[in-house]
């Protein structure tokens, strides 16, 4: 049995602790996670602070940005009180669709290349799913229809990165016609323009879709499933230390998981209560968890599992960090590409399914612009963390990077700036994902990585 990439034993020539890193290159701290280096809690911090230094900042940029935009909207904005409990889920319920269609995009980020076709293929794939559960007389079963509409997508995704893995045509040009080939196709399929599908809540086949994003769980049973969550998680957390340990391997500090479990468990709480806070009336109680939370959520621990724990997600790595290692190591790097546009046309179809639920069940040629989609998308993954040159990034970086572009949207319409507030929502995303990509370079360039040419 191997170990894992970055795995050393303790007293072997690759083994180290957070103080051997003082005395080495700030870029080493870039290499090799804190948490394998580190035998306490403040070996990690110091650890952490020298690979901050060194540019590799992780989530720190993203988390500090939303912080901002939350602290500016609530002050700009006092009459809507942007932080209050209806604001945040409905921000959740928008921004879900941008987190989607980020962790879609970040795999093909990863790989050094780029999907221009994603917010098409998602407006695609939204509307053949809504298609399917509504033909007259042979009606789809909702989970028939999206598994559909999901392989449709994957197909699609599957031919572009054919063209660009096997022809060697850039990405940018074969999923710029993707992106016009779809765009036309939509328009084509609703009929017009101006045509429309709609699913409807008191129809039985259809009524799943519909509430994939307006559905809400119950407040006790949202709480019942917290507490399952954190259990789960906090388990297979300090199992994995333990069994690390045992094994003879460096394992993060046992205070590590402790705090990382109790975060979960505090962000978890924060969510949960937020959405049990009745945002209806006094006549019409709405309130509970919206099911698209634990949909993403199930949507990030896939993505999470497959990039950091396959084989496929170790040969995505080591494309975008050197293609050319990676070949000489065997990897199918044709074979990987065509996978990573493919899973990643499949995913962005589920946003788009996601998209038509939160639009109340409507698709219309106006329902969302895929040019914005694919903006938000790209704009999402990168200000989340994902590098542009590939090889660096993790699902996690594009959810949150969806939350912070689905709470700079949703401000700004709060403004009622009138013919500015469009602009605006093009301008502020513009202004951070510019801000992102030069801390990137940034970075790139202060731990030796240079960029691709």
């Amino acid at each position: 049995m191997t170990a894992d990439p970055g795995e050393t034993r303790p007293g072997t020539a690759g083994a180290g602790t957070a103080a051997d890193l003082t005395a080495a290159p700030e870029g080493a701290a870039a290499v090799v996670p804190p948490e394998l280096l580190a035998e306490s809690l403040g070996q990690y911090l110091r650890a952490w602070w020298l690979r901050v230094r060194s540019g590799n900042s992780g989530v720190l940029p993203v988390v500090l940005a939303m912080a901002i935009v939350a602290v500016v909207f609530q002050i700009v904005t006092p009459e809507h009180a942007f932080l209050r409990p209806s604001n945040l889920v409905y921000i959740f319920g928008l921004s879900t669709v941008y987190m989607v269609l980020a962790m879609a995009e970040t795999v093909v980020l990863l790989i050094a290349e780029v999907d221009l076709s994603v917010g098409a293929v998602a407006l695609f794939g939204g509307v053949v799913a809504f298609k399917l559960v509504q033909q007259p007389g042979s009606a789809w079963p909702w989970w028939a229809a999206i598994i559909v509409a999901l392989l449709v997508c994957g197909a699609a995704g599957a031919a572009q990165g054919t063209l660009t893995a096997r022809l060697r045509i850039p990405s940018f040009i074969v999923t710029l016609g993707g992106f016009l080939l779809f765009s036309g196709i939509l328009i084509v399929i609703l009929g017009g323009a101006d045509g429309f599908v709609n699913v409807s809540a008191s129809v039985p086949n259809q009524r799943v879709i519909y509430y994939l994003v307006q559905g809400r769980i119950a407040p006790v049973v949202g709480w019942v499933a917290l507490a399952v969550v954190v259990g789960v998680a906090g388990t297979v957390l300090w199992l994995r230390g333990a069994a690390r340990r045992r094994q003879g391997l460096a394992a993060p500090p046992a205070s590590l998981t402790v705090i990382r479990i109790a975060l979960v468990a505090l962000v978890g709480a924060a969510v949960v209560s937020i959405c049990n806070v009745n945002r209806g009336t006094s006549l019409v109680t709405v309130e509970g968890v919206p099911w698209v939370i634990p949909i993403v959520l199930a949507v990030l621990g896939a993505w999470t599992l497959v990039l950091q724990r396959t084989r496929f997600g170790r040969y995505v790595y080591a494309i975008g960090g050197s293609p050319e290692a990676a070949r000489r190591a065997g990897v199918s790097l044709a074979g990987i590409r065509t996978w990573a546009f493919a899973l990643c046309a499949a995913t962005a179809g589920l946003g788009g399914i996601l998209l038509g639920s939160f639009f109340y069940g409507e698709y219309s040629t106006n329902t969302q612009d895929p040019g914005q989609l694919v903006l938000y998308s790209i704009a999402a993954a990168v200000i989340g963390g994902v590098s542009l040159f590939g090889g660096r990034g993790k699902p996690i970086h594009g959810v949150l990077g969806g939350l912070l572009i689905g709470g700079i949207a949703y401000g700004v319409s709060l403004l009622n700036l009138g013919n500015l507030a469009t602009p605006l929502e093009y301008i502020v995303p513009g202004a951070v994902l510019l801000a992102a990509v030069l801390v990137d370079v940034l970075s790139r360039r202060g731990t030796g990585s240079g960029t691709r040419v």
